[in-house]
C-alpha cells in the first residue's frame, strides 16, 4: 500500500476510531458527519495542478487555511457542530502529519 493510499484511508479510519471511542450512543450521526467533512477538500479543486505530490494543503488550499484552524476547533464547543469541527480538525492534523512526511514541513 502506498502512503498515499494510506493517507486516504487514515481519513475514513481515525475518524471511525474516535466515534467508536468516544460517540458510541449516535455512531451513525457522528460518522456521517465526521466523513461529510471530507468534502473540504474540494478547494484541491481551485489549485493548479490539482494535485500536486510535493505541496502541502496546510495553509495552501482556502479551506486548509491556518487561520480557519481556530474556527474549526471552536466548532467542537458546541454539540450542534462538534462532529464537523472534530472532523474537520481529525483531517487537518492528518493533512498536516502528510505534509511533514513527504514534504518536510508542517504547514506552508
Amino acid at each position: 500500500m502506498s502512503f498515499a493510499n494510506l493517507h486516504l484511508l487514515l481519513h475514513i479510519l481515525v475518524p471511525a476510531i474516535v466515534v467508536l471511542s468516544c460517540f458510541r450512543q449516535d455512531w451513525q450521526r457522528a460518522i456521517f458527519l465526521m466523513l461529510i467533512t471530507l468534502l473540504v477538500d474540494l478547494d484541491h479543486l481551485l489549485a493548479d495542478p490539482i494535485y500536486d505530490s510535493n505541496r502541502c494543503s496546510i495553509g495552501f488550499h482556502p479551506l486548509h487555511a491556518l487561520p480557519l484552524l481556530p474556527l474549526y476547533a471552536v466548532l467542537c464547543f458546541f454539540p450542534r457542530t462538534r462532529y464537523l469541527g472534530i472532523g474537520l480538525l481529525i483531517h487537518m492534523v492528518l493533512d498536516s502529519m502528510d505534509c511533514r512526511i513527504t514534504v518536510g514541513v508542517w504547514f506552508v
